[in-house]
């Protein structure tokens, strides 16, 4: 028995920030930002929209994708590092809004890798016990919450989004063919919101410091991922059995253009072969990997019998891969974005 992909969705938000706009909010331009992340706009959460929204949006277009009720899940795993609070789990506010009552609830925080670590989990859960046949994976950050917009070197990189994905039972040859998780824990520092945890709990020193923002170490993460990434690529397709020649799509997380530029050259990748929508939404941290995968099936860029690959690198540090043998339908969907 094995896992594969029955349906796909993605919800962004309906506020559009172009880099024209921020650009001129940071005083650096348009063109400093996009020499450096190749975004030109990305989407923000609106006032009243949570986390928990965001992947509910994107849930209800997978659910429907697969041809299935929120009745027929058995599993809700979302992957987020910017959960509505630090309890319930996010799962749980999606599973109610759902009305997913046979559902199990439970988050997975590995940050940017948290979808392809929450879409192995899942298989392996599905696997393992005779009982579920369905689980919904989504992936969801509202980045915009935690993000000091003075400070370019972050305020430009980052979106808010949400993907999903219903992951069931199928024959072996079909669906998941291998999969890796990886985690470095002494770059913890690399990738971070330092306070608001057991550690450093919210007070006034912690507000007043700005340590409930989101804060990166811009170069050592990224020549880690130029790194990192290539190397989830070829040890992905070793597992796999296959040739990277034998591969129909990448779709990589969604970065930083540049660095997304960097491992198509390290890997001599053919243009079209990595799927890319950076440009029009930044880095949406988790749901990156699900969202791109969801406009990849809306662009007719997934074509059955093909091999995808997921690959993602995160905080923590943490990085994931998984090879997938599409057999969902070649198909052109709406737009996910609210209008």
């Amino acid at each position: 028995m094995n896992t594969a992909i029955l349906g796909t969705g993605s919800y962004l938000p309906r506020e559009v920030l172009t880099s024209a706009e921020l650009g001129d909010r940071l005083g650096v331009g348009e063109q400093w930002i996009m020499d450096r992340t190749r975004i030109r706009e990305r989407r923000v959460a609106a006032p009243d929209e949570a986390t928990s929204d965001l992947a509910t949006q994107a849930a209800h277009e997978a659910i429907r994708d697969a041809g299935l009720t929120a009745a027929d899940i058995d599993l809700i795993i979302v992957a987020t590092s910017t959960p509505d609070q630090p309890m319930p789990a996010s799962a749980c506010l999606v599973q109610a809004n759902l009305g997913a009552w046979r559902a199990a609830a439970f988050d997975v925080e590995a940050v940017c890798s948290g979808f392809v670590y929450a879409l192995v989990i899942a298989h392996a859960m599905l696997v393992a016990d005779a009982g579920p046949h369905t689980a919904l994976v989504i992936g969801a950050d509202t980045y915009s919450r935690v993000l000091d917009y003075t400070d370019r070197k972050t305020a430009v990189l980052f979106g808010d989004g949400a993907g999903a994905v219903v992951l069931g039972k199928a024959p072996h040859g079909r669906g998941l063919m291998a999969s890796l998780l990886g985690a470095d824990g002494a770059a913890a520092d690399f990738v971070q919101v330092p306070a608001g945890g057991s550690r450093r709990p919210a007070s006034h020193e912690t507000v007043n410091h700005g340590e409930h923002y989101f804060a990166m170490k811009g170069r050592e993460v990224r020549k880690m991922a130029e790194q990192v990434l290539p190397e989830v690529v070829v040890r992905l397709t070793e597992s796999a059995g296959i040739d990277l020649r034998d591969v129909g799509l990448i779709v990589p997380h969604q970065a930083n253009g540049v660095i997304l530029e960097a491992m198509a050259a390290s890997l001599e990748l053919p243009r079209d072969l990595m799927h890319v929508t950076v440009d029009k939404y930044g880095n949406t941290g988790a749901a990156s990997v699900p969202v791109t995968l969801d406009d990849a099936a809306r662009n007719g860029r997934l074509t059955p019998g093909s091999t995808v690959l997921l690959v993602a690198f995160g905080g923590g540090m943490t990085w994931a891969g998984a090879a997938l043998h599409w057999h969902g339908p070649a198909r052109h969907r709406k737009d996910p974005s609210c209008t």
